[in-house]
């Protein structure tokens, strides 16, 4: 990591609202244009966000219910096809295979993560 522009001050990183929320209901994504799940998270008191999430290639919707999951909650809602995704739920991506971020153990809903 030689170069300074891949760098971001603290302040920077701050502004990112990175929370732990419960996965409350997710779907098959009939409308999207690449397979994915409508998903519904609930980050307790900071509310319930719904997202589009590419991870067909190892969940199945039931299997993703009660899940926690990290997420960004402060991007700008995002209209993806015939809903409006509220939060980005992060995963490590290989290739096609998104692996999602989980907590080691059960957290209250809504902690943040820094």
């Amino acid at each position: 990591m030689e170069q300074v522009d891949k760098y971001i001050s603290w302040g920077d990183f701050t502004k990112i609202e990175i929370r732990v929320g419960t996965i409350t209901h997710a779907e098959v994504f009939e409308e999207a244009l690449k397979p994915a799940y409508k998903v519904t998270v609930d980050f307790g008191e900071f509310g319930i966000c719904k997202s589009s999430a590419q991870i067909t290639k190892l969940y199945k919707p039931n299997e993703l219910i009660g899940k926690q999951v990290v997420a960004v909650t402060n991007f700008p809602p995002k209209q993806i096809a015939n809903i409006q995704s509220n939060c980005l739920i992060l995963g490590a991506v290989n290739n096609n295979e998104v692996t999602l971020l989980t907590t080691d153990l059960p957290v209250k809903n809504g902690l943040r993560i820094g």
